[in-house]
């Protein structure tokens, strides 16, 4: 059987070989069309030759362009400096070299066979980003990841890609007995890579009180606090993050120390939850006598559900409305 590649690929009359369409080209990537056709308006990251009338016309040469860009953005490199060094490259690239075929799952299984994830109706990057997790390719999870957080941003790239997958995952391995935790934690150290990578912002210069962001003691789930680091931070937001399973003693010391203006608690699920941990830390108080102050806190995650706030609390829900919520609370 012929690959998607071979399917889509069509003769070229200048005699350079087969070359792909805009649509094979995205399949490639693990993303829509759409997508490499945004990039090619914004960093002229598209087919060397163009002819009027026609379709766009991928040569393989093309392609490692475009494959290029997205390892650069994958590590980091902000997306028009990786496409100036790609296109900069381009002319070393042979030009007749066949395109990448798709990699092949572990035992020859295809994507949409049984080991495919359960995904429902979602985008195609979240189809693509599916199919590297389960083949355990983390090259191209970090590309499909960086190249989902250009296009879309880093809330939309969540919701909408990111935490579909993940679901997907979890609800593959909890049917499937011991199988495919590999893939989720695989797919998770990827995201957090590419979430940590976004945090890399310029140092804070807007004199406000810190957010302090945590998991629970007993919490080792800290992907979605993640996610919340790295969109204040590039709000430009002061932000300290203490990730999972934070003792209680070292979250009332950290609190103190700082004084933070917010203080986010995250609990996946409700055997980590733990309400008297959340009352202490809201009566953490500093300053002078007479002037004391306290951190609002706000519960984050499904493991709150049910628990009564108390003076002071709130809960958050969702990347997009949190972010809204801190930040309305720091800048008011």
């Amino acid at each position: 059987m012929r690959s998607s590649l071979a399917r889509d690929a069509v003769p070229d009359e200048s005699g350079v070989g087969a070359v792909l369409t805009t649509g094979a080209v995205a399949r490639v990537l693990g993303v829509s069309p759409a997508t490499v056709r945004s990039w090619e308006r914004r960093y002229g990251i598209g087919p060397a030759r163009r002819e009027d009338g026609r379709h766009r016309r991928w040569t393989p040469g093309d392609v490692a362009t475009i494959q290029e860009m997205c390892r650069l953005a994958a590590l980091g490199v902000p997306p028009a400096e990786a496409a100036r060094s790609a296109l900069d490259a381009r002319g070393t690239k042979p030009a007749d070299a066949a395109p990448p075929a798709p990699a092949r799952l572990v035992g020859g299984r295809t994507p949409g066979g049984r080991d495919a994830l359960p995904l429902g109706e979602v985008r195609q990057e979240c189809r693509g980003l599916a199919r590297a997790a389960v083949r355990l390719d983390a090259p191209a999870v970090a590309q499909r990841l960086a190249a989902a957080l250009v296009e879309y941003g880093l809330v939309t790239a969540w919701e909408e890609i990111i935490m579909p997958t993940l679901h997907a995952v979890g609800r593959k391995w909890a049917t499937a007995g011991e199988r495919y935790i590999e893939v989720e934690h695989l797919l998770s150290w990827q995201v957090s890579c590419a979430l940590r990578r976004l945090s890399e912002t310029p140092p804070e210069g807007t004199g406000l009180a810190a957010v302090l962001l945590a998991c629970t003691p007993e919490e080792q789930h800290s992907l979605p606090l993640e996610a919340l680091a790295a969109g204040l931070a590039q709000r430009a937001l002061p932000v300290r993050m203490f990730g999972p399973a934070l003792p209680a003693g070292a979250l009332s010391d950290a609190v103190r120390r700082l004084g933070p203006a917010v203080v986010v608690l995250w609990s996946q699920s409700r055997s980590t939850a733990q309400p008297e941990l959340a009352r202490r830390v809201s009566g953490i108080g500093w300053g002078v006598k007479g002037a004391r102050q306290h951190p609002h806190l706000l519960l984050a995650g499904p493991g709150w559900a049910g628990t009564a706030l108390g003076t002071g609390w709130g809960r958050l829900t969702g990347l997009r409305p949190a972010l809204h919520s801190i930040e309305s609370r720091l800048l008011a």
